[in-house]
């Protein structure tokens, strides 16, 4: 009886928690760049009453055991690198990637992130930087005098800009992309950004296009991959497994004071 009670209670934590990845997901879902995360559980240790396959006489076996489980624990928080749609929002500044890649930022302790996000700027010395100012790898600083309106991105990450005074653009900077082994090794460390980790293996830098690495879209973003729908409907299928297992808890504590009243 006891057992039921902690076994319901830890599956109300495991909701919560799910619940609180879910909420997460639906507050980032205008955020550029951002990937959906999945709350994945397993179940706890087994108090294993009775091993299968222990004699039951001289020629036979007990053919099943019995174990009683003690509930659920969260396993992990699984980032999901779909991709997400690309919306064209006709800022010169602004790239998107589609397929697999990231792009390097380093940040003010030198540092480096990455990120899926392409929502540039250009800070007061001409250099690319994204909204919190952090440089993007490799430098792309604008000649003085450019023209804003002729920035160009080529899919393969070839920037270049027209300056007065001169017919022909000028090629300005190559943007790099860096993919992982194990992209969901990754550690999220908030601004839309990402840190190296020792799950997440060694960045493997490339030019988009190829060797793999996505396309660069200019003047797109990519948006966040998450699904409104799909999230509420796991938001609705997570508050009845909370409530299932309230009830658990609620049921157990009614046949405790069943069993503690017999002695009245």
């Amino acid at each position: 009886m006891v057992r039921s009670l902690w076994t319901g209670a830890s599956g109300m934590i495991g909701q919560q928690a799910n619940i609180d990845t879910i909420s997460n997901n639906l507050a980032n879902v205008n955020t550029s760049g951002y990937k959906r995360v999945r709350a994945d559980f397993e179940d706890l240790l087994y108090q294993t009453v009775k091993t299968a396959g222990t004699p039951a006489t001289e020629d036979t076996v007990v053919p099943v055991g019995l174990q009683m489980g003690h509930g659920v624990k969260l396993a992990a928080t699984q980032r999901m690198f779909t991709q997400g749609a690309l919306q064209n929002t006709g800022n010169v500044y602004d790239t998107a990637i589609q397929g697999e890649g990231f792009f390097r930022i380093q940040m003010y302790d030198r540092t480096y992130a990455y990120t899926r996000d392409g929502s540039f700027k250009v800070d007061s010395d001409g250099r690319l930087v994204t909204s919190n100012g952090y440089w993007v790898l490799p430098d792309i600083i604008m000649p003085e005098n450019f023209l804003p309106e002729t920035i160009a991105v080529s899919k393969d990450g070839r920037v270049s800009v027209k300056i007065p005074g001169r017919d022909d653009p000028v090629e300005v900077g190559q943007i790099e992309l860096y993919r992982f082994p194990n992209p969901v090794g990754l550690t999220a460390v908030g601004e839309n950004l990402f840190k190296v980790s020792n799950a997440s293996g060694e960045p493997i830098p490339g030019r988009p296009g190829f060797d793999g690495m996505g396309q660069i879209v200019h003047q797109f973003l990519e948006m966040s991959n998450v699904s409104v729908v799909r999230e509420m409907v796991d938001l609705i299928v997570a508050q009845r497994a909370y409530e299932f297992n309230s009830r658990t808890i609620q049921t157990s504590d009614t046949m405790l004071g069943t069993a503690t009243s017999l002695k009245r």
